[in-house]
């Protein structure tokens, strides 16, 4: 099975220190995504634009994310705006030479 990529980027209404907070309250709950292996937060501060990037072990739980309650949520989210959230495959051979953090979830996969 092959790992997929999620990116998710929106523009920030409220303030990046509000979103950092917000960010730290939620961050368990991202944890607890049955097959997410890992999520970068990602803020730039100067555009107002945050998001996230994603790696799931596999097209099924990357579904199951896409089809819960958080990606729902971020999009009704009122301190959001522009959301958007694309999907990728991950090309492990070169990502792996490139020290890319995708090797320890390749092997428990």
């Amino acid at each position: 099975m092959s790992q997929k990529l999620l990116q998710v980027n929106f523009k920030l209404k409220g303030s990046p220190s509000e979103y950092r907070a917000h960010c730290q309250s939620i961050a368990q709950a991202f944890a607890d995504v049955p097959g997410l292996n890992w999520k970068i937060w990602i803020l730039n501060e100067a555009e107002k634009e945050a998001g996230g990037i994603y790696l799931f072990e596999d097209e099924r739980a990357l579904a199951q994310y896409l089809a819960g309650p958080l990606p729902a949520k971020a999009k009704d989210n009122p301190l959001f705006a522009d959301f958007t959230a694309k999907t990728f495959d991950v090309i492990e051979e070169a990502t792996s030479i490139t020290r890319g953090p995708i090797a320890a979830a390749a092997i428990t996969a």
